[in-house]
């Protein structure tokens, strides 16, 4: 199975700490790299991760608050700098499409690579990305402005070949593409060998999903149903239920309520306020209720 991992880049909010940089992650699926959100200093845990350069596709944004997209002009000033030819898709509210372009006018003028901006409706579910391997979807989310989440489905594989099977009758290299396509193989007096012998079913598809910042949504479960690992802000404990409600946050509590309700496998959370110096409160509060729940740190991997 070829690997899906999400790496951390950055989990905490908008007012920088030294603990924590800025809300940005890497989903690395099948030898492909995306980037959602990219907060100030994002390309600086880019290089502390050896995550390559070169290898990123596009970049997810979820909202237009700085600490989700300051980091992306630097990025693009960076890959420049490294001599960058492909080009590089940016996700984003269609609000975002005049910043980047007065920003790359001013500090990125002369690239050898061109710049993709594709608008993002927040408003709907719908899919934005699709390759051979994976398709990405928004996920509509409540904040204070325009925001969506993102979620990574792997696409369905073909069945897996038994080499013992392929060996005992013979069955030549060429004709190994249609039986993983659902052919069987039929011998010299007729008989034929249905697939099933021949192969073994594919891993299940993997899921992702990203629920950057967003105030609690009763019905946003329904949009993540069963993934296998969900990422939910928890800016705040509910201890500070009523800052949550006013800034448009989620508490550790809800955030576990979004996940035990779509039934999904693993929760993890981060987007942690500066106001806390204790992470664990985050992760006693989330696990009362979803016991399944993980706290994000920079440079945390987590592989599905």
């Amino acid at each position: 199975m070829l690997p899906f991992k999400i790496h951390i880049l950055g989990c905490g909010s908008a007012l920088p700490t030294l603990k924590h940089y800025a809300s940005s992650q890497i989903v690395e699926i099948r030898n492909k790299l995306f980037m959602i959100d990219c907060g100030e200093g994002s390309q600086l845990q880019l290089r502390r991760s050896k995550i390559s350069f070169s290898k990123l596709t596009a970049i997810f944004i979820s909202h237009l608050h700085g600490d989700h997209c300051f980091g992306v002009i630097g990025m693009i000033s960076t890959f420049g700098l490294l001599g960058r030819t492909a080009p590089l898709h940016i996700y984003a509210h269609e609000d975002f499409e005049k910043i980047l372009h007065d920003e790359m006018e001013a500090f990125c003028n002369s690239l050898d690579f061109e710049v993709v901006f594709h608008k993002v409706d927040t408003t709907t579910s719908n899919v934005v990305y699709e390759d051979k391997t994976v398709t990405v979807t928004t996920i509509p989310l409540d904040h204070r402005i325009p925001c969506c989440g993102y979620l990574f489905h792997e696409k369905q594989t073909l069945p897996h070949i038994r080499p013992d099977m392929i060996k005992f009758y013979n069955i030549p290299t060429c004709y190994i593409n249609n039986i993983k396509n659902g052919a069987d193989w039929q011998l010299d007096d007729g008989t034929v060998i249905p697939n099933s012998h021949l192969t073994i079913p594919a891993d299940a598809p993997r899921t992702y999903a990203y629920c950057s910042d967003t105030k609690y949504m009763p019905k946003l479960y329904e949009l993540v149903e069963g993934v296998d690992l969900l990422y939910h802000e928890s800016t705040y404990c509910s201890d500070n239920m009523e800052r949550a409600e006013s800034y448009y946050h989620s508490t550790a509590a809800q955030a576990a309520t979004v996940a035990r309700d779509a039934h999904v496998k693993r929760l993890i959370i981060g987007h942690y306020s500066s106001r806390y110096q204790d992470e664990s409160v985050f992760l006693k509060e989330a696990r009362e209720i979803f016991p399944e729940t993980e706290l994000t740190y920079e440079m945390d991997v987590f592989e599905i």
